[in-house]
């Protein structure tokens, strides 16, 4: 049987992605159960965050949202039966890749997928998913009538939180990276005469466009209650900056664009307040939360609510509501050079068909 595995590079140096034989144990544990994976989404492997939590090895396994069927249970097992259709996130110190044709993961890490759902579209999209759940319910509590922006609207992780925000009536506002980017964005927005917009307005930064005047245009001078970011720029533009960090929003607009008690959940996980930065929050009475979804299985402490958001994710996905861009599937001899791709590029997708 074989899987995905990275073999972290010497300081600097990239990590090299391999296909590795690999084996399972005859007997399962109490709660594990043996599922035979139909496909796995792949994403960037923070391997800082891997070394921070303690867990350092030769091989690190590759490919964590899986969406198979139930081959065999433990003998504690309550949640599945054989040849039930699941899905779910592996754990960070998971021994298996999910690229290998059968893995043993414990039940409380999965959850039942709809008949209707197909494993490729909900092994791309349930990491984004739980994100999304996570900054906007976890973190700034949306409710309705809320305002709320959204970076990049049109990366996957962006799209579900548009979509999200609007099944809960929240108005959204979002900005676009290109041209390409902002057609499509545009598409959401509402014709005459409909009164429920997906999104309210489209802000063209890759064109210049500042985002304080539109924002401030758009909420009567009030500012956001929540701003959502997919990273930001510290500093002011430097000659050596990629053409996709001159996209980034500056922290102080972020800052400028938040209304009274408004939320600022960030991805950026480096992220550096000075004093000014902070005064300009406290006056706002406003507040900063950073997204890392990996605690969910890091951590059992909320374990039951996680499996919670991971039922209704795929739920919301079944009837609709969560309708993430669907990615074209690779087979597994492709899986190295797409998690290469995946791991350049933290934005884009890839999902391998087992």
């Amino acid at each position: 049987m074989k899987g995905l595995y990275c073999r972290a590079g010497v300081s600097d140096a990239e990590p090299r992605f391999i296909i590795q034989e690999t084996t399972l144990p005859d007997v399962l544990d109490q709660h594990q159960v043996r599922v035979q994976v139909k496909a796995c989404g792949l994403s960037p492997l923070d391997l800082k965050l891997l070394s921070d939590v303690g867990i350092q090895r030769d091989l690190i396994p590759v490919g964590r949202e899986v969406a198979g069927v139930v081959l065999q249970v433990g003998p504690k097992v309550t949640f599945f039966q054989p040849d039930d259709e699941v899905v779910g996130i592996l754990p960070l110190d998971s021994p298996c890749s999910g690229l290998c044709d059968i893995i043993d993961v414990d039940e409380h890490y999965l959850v039942q997928k709809p008949e209707k759902l197909s494993s490729v579209s909900v092994a791309g999209a349930l990491r984004d998913g739980l994100c999304a759940y996570t900054a906007l319910h976890t973190h700034a509590r949306i409710s309705a009538g809320h305002t709320l922006l959204v970076m990049d609207g049109a990366s996957p992780f962006g799209l579900l939180c548009i979509q999200l925000a609007c099944y809960h009536g929240v108005k959204v506002l979002t900005t676009s990276h290109s041209p390409q980017k902002h057609t499509f964005l545009e598409q959401l927005r509402p014709s005459v005469g409909v009164q429920d917009p997906l999104v309210a307005r489209v802000i063209p930064v890759y064109n210049g466009s500042d985002l304080l005047p539109v924002v401030l245009e758009e909420t009567g001078g009030l500012g956001v209650d929540i701003v959502v970011d997919s990273g930001v720029r510290l500093h002011e533009e430097e000659e050596e900056e990629s053409e996709e960090k001159k996209l980034l929003p500056h922290k102080h607009d972020i800052i400028s664009v938040l209304g009274v008690g408004g939320h600022w959940v960030t991805a950026h996980q480096d992220l550096q307040l000075d004093p000014p930065d902070c005064r300009s929050l406290y006056l706002k009475s406003a507040n900063v939360s950073f997204l890392n979804p990996e605690v969910w299985t890091a951590s059992s402490a909320q374990q039951g609510r996680y499996l919670h958001i991971l039922k209704d994710i795929v739920e919301k996905m079944s009837t609709g509501i969560l309708r993430p861009q669907p990615e074209e599937a690779v087979p597994l001899y492709e899986a190295t050079v797409a998690m290469e791709t995946v791991q350049r590029h933290p934005k884009k997708k890839a999902v391998v068909q087992l």
